[in-house]
């Protein structure tokens, strides 16, 4: 009989980060929705292709390479919710999460609000290389979320920048 907790059962349905830009949402949209570029902003992701080329929207689907260390894994992902200078959300097909960036305008410029939902939990082939190979769920989702405020960080310099 086994002892272990259910690792479900410690997976947070929404982990979010915000950050406020002097830049206005328009700005922000032009890069977030850029996903390709998402390598140079998130410590998880080294590359994106979107399939079809194009321009991103409500559909478009990518390709991700994601490494943390020596371990690379793909991803697959939809854009399921994409609203131009609002919102732009991604499923990860593999995991069931939905990753997204929403953009409120401010006084001053733009709140981006990153956010992982798992609103169907996440799969258990996910849930077990979690806990085997990536240090287990609360440690994993620490690194999640220390990787959110770096993407955020780098997307506030470079939209800053210009």
């Amino acid at each position: 009989m086994s002892t272990t907790a259910d690792p479900s059962a410690q997976i947070e349905p929404l982990l979010e980060e915000t950050i406020e830009v002097a830049a206005t949402p328009a700005q922000v949209c032009a890069l977030v929705s850029d996903l390709p570029r998402m390598a140079t902003w998130s410590p998880q992701v080294a590359r994106t292709f979107v399939r079809g080329g194009g321009p991103v929207g409500l559909g478009t689907r990518t390709l991700n390479v994601n490494r943390r260390g020596l371990l690379v894994w793909p991803t697959r992902a939809k854009v399921v919710r994409f609203e131009p200078h609002t919102e732009i959300a991604l499923r990860i097909k593999d995991n069931f999460t939905i990753w997204s960036f929403t953009l409120e305008p401010t006084e001053t410029g733009t709140r981006i609000v990153q956010r992982r939902e798992a609103p169907d939990g996440i799969s258990s082939v996910s849930l077990r290389l979690t806990d085997s190979v990536l240090g287990g769920q609360r440690g994993f989702t620490e690194e999640l979320r220390a990787g959110m405020r770096q993407t955020l960080a780098r997307i506030k310099a470079e939209v800053e920048a210009v």
